[in-house]
Protein backbone atom coordinates (compact mmCIF):
# COMPACT_ATOMS: atom_id res chain seq x y z
CA UNK A 1 0.00 0.00 0.00
CA UNK A 2 1.14 3.29 -0.40
CA UNK A 3 2.97 5.27 1.99
CA UNK A 4 1.47 7.63 3.48
CA UNK A 5 -0.69 7.99 6.71
CA UNK A 6 -3.96 5.99 7.84
CA UNK A 7 -6.94 8.54 7.51
CA UNK A 8 -8.25 9.38 10.76
CA UNK A 9 -10.20 12.23 12.33
CA UNK A 10 -8.30 15.60 13.55
CA UNK A 11 -7.45 15.43 16.61
CA UNK A 12 -5.44 18.59 18.01
CA UNK A 13 -2.57 18.75 20.64
CA UNK A 14 -1.61 21.95 22.04
CA UNK A 15 2.48 22.24 21.76
CA UNK A 16 3.53 22.26 25.22
CA UNK A 17 1.33 18.54 25.50
CA UNK A 18 3.39 16.87 22.36
CA UNK A 19 5.69 14.32 23.83
CA UNK A 20 8.58 13.28 22.81
CA UNK A 21 7.15 9.28 22.27
CA UNK A 22 4.54 11.05 19.27
CA UNK A 23 7.25 12.72 17.32
CA UNK A 24 9.62 9.29 17.38
CA UNK A 25 6.35 6.79 16.69
CA UNK A 26 5.28 9.73 13.28
CA UNK A 27 9.13 9.56 12.13
CA UNK A 28 9.23 5.64 12.46
CA UNK A 29 6.15 5.17 10.82
CA UNK A 30 7.33 7.49 7.99
CA UNK A 31 10.50 5.67 7.07
CA UNK A 32 9.02 2.69 7.93
CA UNK A 33 6.62 3.26 5.31
CA UNK A 34 9.39 4.96 2.84
CA UNK A 35 11.25 1.73 3.12
CA UNK A 36 8.93 -0.44 1.46
CA UNK A 37 10.55 1.16 -1.97
CA UNK A 38 14.11 0.11 -1.34
CA UNK A 39 12.55 -3.71 -0.15
CA UNK A 40 11.05 -3.90 -4.07
CA UNK A 41 14.01 -2.80 -5.60
CA UNK A 42 16.18 -5.03 -3.63
CA UNK A 43 14.24 -8.22 -4.32
CA UNK A 44 13.42 -7.50 -8.16
CA UNK A 45 17.63 -7.93 -8.22
CA UNK A 46 16.21 -11.62 -7.51
CA UNK A 47 14.02 -11.82 -10.70
CA UNK A 48 10.24 -11.90 -9.14
CA UNK A 49 7.62 -10.14 -10.57
CA UNK A 50 5.41 -7.75 -9.00
CA UNK A 51 2.53 -9.87 -8.73
CA UNK A 52 4.56 -12.40 -6.42
CA UNK A 53 6.10 -9.87 -4.54
CA UNK A 54 3.10 -8.27 -3.49
CA UNK A 55 0.87 -11.48 -2.94
CA UNK A 56 3.89 -12.34 -0.44
CA UNK A 57 3.71 -8.91 1.39
CA UNK A 58 0.22 -9.64 1.57
CA UNK A 59 -0.14 -13.26 2.77
CA UNK A 60 2.28 -12.42 5.85
CA UNK A 61 0.77 -9.37 6.56
CA UNK A 62 -3.03 -10.63 6.13
CA UNK A 63 -3.17 -12.31 9.75
CA UNK A 64 -1.88 -9.28 11.38
CA UNK A 65 -4.17 -6.85 9.97
CA UNK A 66 -7.24 -9.50 10.46
CA UNK A 67 -6.28 -9.45 14.39
CA UNK A 68 -5.99 -5.73 14.46
CA UNK A 69 -9.87 -5.84 12.99
CA UNK A 70 -10.93 -8.21 15.42
CA UNK A 71 -9.41 -6.21 18.33
CA UNK A 72 -10.54 -2.60 16.99
CA UNK A 73 -14.12 -4.04 16.82
CA UNK A 74 -14.58 -5.42 20.09
CA UNK A 75 -17.68 -3.98 21.68
CA UNK A 76 -18.31 -1.84 18.38
CA UNK A 77 -21.93 -2.74 16.47
CA UNK A 78 -22.17 -5.24 13.69
CA UNK A 79 -21.52 -4.18 10.09
CA UNK A 80 -24.54 -2.88 8.08
CA UNK A 81 -24.48 -3.90 4.47
CA UNK A 82 -23.54 -0.17 3.27
CA UNK A 83 -20.37 -0.82 5.75
CA UNK A 84 -19.50 -3.87 4.45
CA UNK A 85 -19.92 -2.53 0.77
CA UNK A 86 -18.16 0.38 1.63
CA UNK A 87 -14.94 -1.99 3.02
CA UNK A 88 -14.79 -3.79 -0.31
CA UNK A 89 -14.67 -0.47 -2.43
CA UNK A 90 -12.34 0.85 -0.08
CA UNK A 91 -9.98 -1.93 0.10
CA UNK A 92 -9.95 -2.51 -3.36
CA UNK A 93 -8.88 0.92 -4.41
CA UNK A 94 -6.86 2.35 -1.43
CA UNK A 95 -4.74 -1.23 -0.78
CA UNK A 96 -5.08 -3.46 -3.82
CA UNK A 97 -5.03 -1.68 -6.38
CA UNK A 98 -2.82 1.31 -5.14
CA UNK A 99 -0.45 -1.50 -3.97
CA UNK A 100 -0.34 -3.38 -7.38
CA UNK A 101 0.45 -0.18 -9.35
CA UNK A 102 3.23 0.82 -6.90
CA UNK A 103 4.95 -2.31 -7.04
CA UNK A 104 4.77 -2.76 -10.99
CA UNK A 105 5.77 1.18 -11.50
CA UNK A 106 8.82 0.22 -9.09
CA UNK A 107 10.18 -2.09 -12.06
CA UNK A 108 10.58 0.98 -13.99
CA UNK A 109 11.66 3.94 -12.28
CA UNK A 110 13.33 4.71 -8.90
CA UNK A 111 12.86 4.62 -5.83
CA UNK A 112 13.41 8.50 -5.37
CA UNK A 113 11.18 9.09 -8.23
CA UNK A 114 8.65 6.56 -6.80
CA UNK A 115 8.45 8.19 -2.97
CA UNK A 116 7.94 12.23 -4.61
CA UNK A 117 4.92 11.12 -6.70
CA UNK A 118 3.11 8.82 -3.99
CA UNK A 119 4.22 12.59 -2.34
CA UNK A 120 1.69 14.04 -4.16
CA UNK A 121 -1.51 12.23 -2.61
CA UNK A 122 -2.96 15.49 -1.13
CA UNK A 123 -2.46 17.20 -3.56
CA UNK A 124 -4.60 14.64 -5.49
CA UNK A 125 -7.02 14.59 -2.56
CA UNK A 126 -7.45 18.59 -3.22
CA UNK A 127 -8.14 17.87 -6.50
CA UNK A 128 -10.72 15.06 -6.62
CA UNK A 129 -12.86 16.82 -3.82
CA UNK A 130 -12.81 19.80 -6.36
CA UNK A 131 -13.78 17.59 -9.14
CA UNK A 132 -16.16 15.15 -7.18
CA UNK A 133 -17.80 17.36 -5.00
CA UNK A 134 -17.17 21.13 -6.09
CA UNK A 135 -15.46 21.84 -3.40
CA UNK A 136 -14.02 25.49 -3.38
CA UNK A 137 -9.93 25.63 -4.29
CA UNK A 138 -8.27 28.98 -3.14
CA UNK A 139 -5.58 30.46 -4.88
CA UNK A 140 -3.00 29.47 -2.54
CA UNK A 141 -3.85 26.01 -2.84
CA UNK A 142 -3.19 26.22 -6.61
CA UNK A 143 0.00 27.77 -6.42
CA UNK A 144 1.27 24.85 -3.47
CA UNK A 145 -0.35 22.03 -6.53
CA UNK A 146 2.13 24.13 -9.44
CA UNK A 147 5.10 23.86 -6.63
CA UNK A 148 4.53 20.50 -6.17
CA UNK A 149 3.89 19.11 -9.65
CA UNK A 150 6.67 21.73 -11.19
CA UNK A 151 9.34 19.36 -8.78
CA UNK A 152 7.93 16.17 -9.52
CA UNK A 153 8.10 17.06 -13.68
CA UNK A 154 11.54 18.41 -12.77
CA UNK A 155 12.53 14.81 -11.38
CA UNK A 156 10.84 13.12 -14.44
CA UNK A 157 12.46 14.96 -16.95
CA UNK A 158 16.04 14.04 -15.05
CA UNK A 159 14.79 9.85 -14.98
CA UNK A 160 13.89 10.17 -18.81
CA UNK A 161 17.26 11.00 -19.75
CA UNK A 162 19.12 7.97 -17.59
CA UNK A 163 16.35 5.25 -18.29
CA UNK A 164 14.35 6.20 -21.68
CA UNK A 165 10.74 5.64 -22.54
CA UNK A 166 10.21 3.02 -19.45
CA UNK A 167 10.10 5.83 -17.27
CA UNK A 168 6.53 6.72 -18.61
CA UNK A 169 5.31 3.52 -18.00
CA UNK A 170 6.67 3.54 -14.42
CA UNK A 171 5.43 7.51 -13.73
CA UNK A 172 2.10 6.30 -15.24
CA UNK A 173 1.55 3.50 -12.78
CA UNK A 174 2.85 5.18 -9.55
CA UNK A 175 0.30 8.11 -10.47
CA UNK A 176 -2.08 5.85 -10.80
CA UNK A 177 -1.22 4.44 -7.31
CA UNK A 178 -1.63 7.46 -5.61
CA UNK A 179 -4.72 8.08 -7.07
CA UNK A 180 -6.42 5.18 -6.13
CA UNK A 181 -5.23 6.11 -2.36
CA UNK A 182 -6.59 9.49 -2.61
CA UNK A 183 -10.07 7.88 -4.30
CA UNK A 184 -9.51 5.99 -0.70
CA UNK A 185 -8.91 8.79 1.58
CA UNK A 186 -11.41 10.90 0.09
CA UNK A 187 -14.48 8.14 0.23
CA UNK A 188 -13.57 6.66 3.62
CA UNK A 189 -13.88 9.87 5.94
CA UNK A 190 -17.59 8.59 6.61
CA UNK A 191 -16.53 5.28 7.45
CA UNK A 192 -13.37 6.41 9.38
CA UNK A 193 -16.21 8.10 12.17
CA UNK A 194 -18.90 5.13 12.11
CA UNK A 195 -15.85 2.15 11.94
CA UNK A 196 -13.37 3.63 13.49
CA UNK A 197 -9.89 4.65 12.11
CA UNK A 198 -7.82 0.89 13.05
CA UNK A 199 -10.98 -1.09 12.65
CA UNK A 200 -11.22 0.15 8.81
CA UNK A 201 -7.57 0.22 8.00
CA UNK A 202 -7.62 -3.86 9.34
CA UNK A 203 -10.94 -4.71 7.65
CA UNK A 204 -9.63 -2.86 4.26
CA UNK A 205 -6.37 -4.38 4.43
CA UNK A 206 -8.09 -8.25 4.91
CA UNK A 207 -9.80 -7.65 1.60
CA UNK A 208 -6.63 -6.29 -0.38
CA UNK A 209 -4.58 -8.92 1.09
CA UNK A 210 -7.48 -11.43 -0.10
CA UNK A 211 -7.60 -9.68 -3.49
CA UNK A 212 -3.46 -9.80 -4.13
CA UNK A 213 -3.72 -14.26 -2.95
CA UNK A 214 -6.53 -14.30 -5.23
CA UNK A 215 -5.05 -12.77 -8.07
CA UNK A 216 -1.90 -14.81 -7.70
CA UNK A 217 -3.70 -17.99 -8.01
CA UNK A 218 -5.47 -16.93 -10.84
CA UNK A 219 -2.23 -16.44 -12.93
CA UNK A 220 0.90 -17.87 -11.41
CA UNK A 221 1.42 -21.67 -10.13
CA UNK A 222 1.63 -22.40 -6.22
CA UNK A 223 4.67 -24.69 -7.62
CA UNK A 224 6.65 -21.26 -8.49
CA UNK A 225 6.98 -20.25 -4.65
CA UNK A 226 9.15 -23.00 -4.15
CA UNK A 227 11.87 -21.90 -7.03
CA UNK A 228 12.18 -18.18 -4.85
CA UNK A 229 15.36 -17.69 -3.27
CA UNK A 230 15.47 -17.26 0.33
CA UNK A 231 15.99 -13.66 -0.11
CA UNK A 232 13.09 -12.71 -1.69
CA UNK A 233 11.13 -14.81 1.32
CA UNK A 234 13.25 -12.52 4.39
CA UNK A 235 12.47 -9.29 2.21
CA UNK A 236 8.88 -10.10 2.20
CA UNK A 237 8.74 -10.99 5.75
CA UNK A 238 10.59 -7.40 6.25
CA UNK A 239 8.31 -5.64 3.54
CA UNK A 240 5.02 -7.18 6.01
CA UNK A 241 6.46 -6.02 9.39
CA UNK A 242 8.38 -3.24 9.01
CA UNK A 243 7.42 -1.80 6.12
CA UNK A 244 3.82 -2.68 6.02
CA UNK A 245 2.05 -3.52 9.65
CA UNK A 246 4.18 -1.52 12.26
CA UNK A 247 4.14 1.77 10.10
CA UNK A 248 0.16 2.05 10.46
CA UNK A 249 0.46 1.47 13.81
CA UNK A 250 2.70 3.67 14.73
CA UNK A 251 1.30 6.40 12.86
CA UNK A 252 -1.90 5.45 14.72
CA UNK A 253 -0.32 5.65 18.06
CA UNK A 254 1.49 9.00 16.93
CA UNK A 255 -1.89 10.21 15.74
CA UNK A 256 -3.08 9.71 19.86
CA UNK A 257 0.32 11.43 21.29
CA UNK A 258 0.21 14.77 18.52
CA UNK A 259 -2.68 14.85 16.68
CA UNK A 260 -3.22 14.37 12.96
CA UNK A 261 -2.20 17.47 12.07
CA UNK A 262 0.97 17.21 13.62
CA UNK A 263 2.01 13.26 12.39
CA UNK A 264 1.13 14.37 8.90
CA UNK A 265 3.85 17.16 8.78
CA UNK A 266 6.19 14.92 10.24
CA UNK A 267 5.62 12.56 7.73
CA UNK A 268 7.57 14.63 5.23
CA UNK A 269 10.85 12.95 6.10
CA UNK A 270 9.14 10.44 4.29
CA UNK A 271 10.88 11.22 0.54
CA UNK A 272 14.24 12.16 2.46
CA UNK A 273 14.65 9.19 4.05
CA UNK A 274 13.61 7.35 0.90
CA UNK A 275 16.39 8.82 -1.17
CA UNK A 276 19.00 8.24 1.50
CA UNK A 277 18.35 5.10 1.70
CA UNK A 278 17.83 4.54 -2.37
CA UNK A 279 21.58 6.49 -2.73
CA UNK A 280 23.30 4.63 0.59
CA UNK A 281 21.35 0.83 -0.28
CA UNK A 282 20.54 0.83 -4.01
CA UNK A 283 23.39 3.25 -5.01
CA UNK A 284 21.06 5.41 -6.49
CA UNK A 285 22.46 8.66 -8.17
CA UNK A 286 21.82 11.81 -6.09
CA UNK A 287 21.83 14.64 -8.34
CA UNK A 288 21.16 18.37 -7.85
CA UNK A 289 18.12 17.65 -10.17
CA UNK A 290 16.69 14.91 -7.11
CA UNK A 291 17.14 17.66 -4.45
CA UNK A 292 15.42 20.35 -5.97
CA UNK A 293 12.49 18.03 -7.18
CA UNK A 294 12.09 17.16 -3.87
CA UNK A 295 12.41 20.29 -1.97
CA UNK A 296 9.34 21.84 -4.24
CA UNK A 297 7.54 18.83 -4.16
CA UNK A 298 7.77 19.18 0.24
CA UNK A 299 7.23 22.97 -0.13
CA UNK A 300 3.83 22.20 -2.24
CA UNK A 301 2.60 19.99 0.38
CA UNK A 302 3.89 22.39 3.12
CA UNK A 303 1.85 25.25 1.74
CA UNK A 304 -1.05 22.72 1.78
CA UNK A 305 -0.64 21.72 5.18
CA UNK A 306 -0.30 25.46 6.22
CA UNK A 307 -3.22 26.57 4.14
CA UNK A 308 -4.75 24.09 6.43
Amino acid sequence: MPSTAVPVAPSPAAPRDIPLSGWLLAVGGAIGFSGKAIIVKLAYRHGVDAVTLLMLRMLLALPLFLALAWWAGRGRPPQTGRERLAVLGLGFSGYYLASFLDFAGLAYVSASFERLILYLNPTLVLLLGWLLFKRRVALRQIAALAVSYSGVLLVFGHELSLAGREVWLGAGLVFGSAVAYALYLVYSGEFVQRLGALRLTGLATSVACLLCIGQFLLIRSVGSLAELPPAVWWLSVLNALACTFAPVLMVMMAIERVGAGIAAQTGMIGPMSTILMGVLILDEPLTAWIVAGTALVLGGVWLLARRR
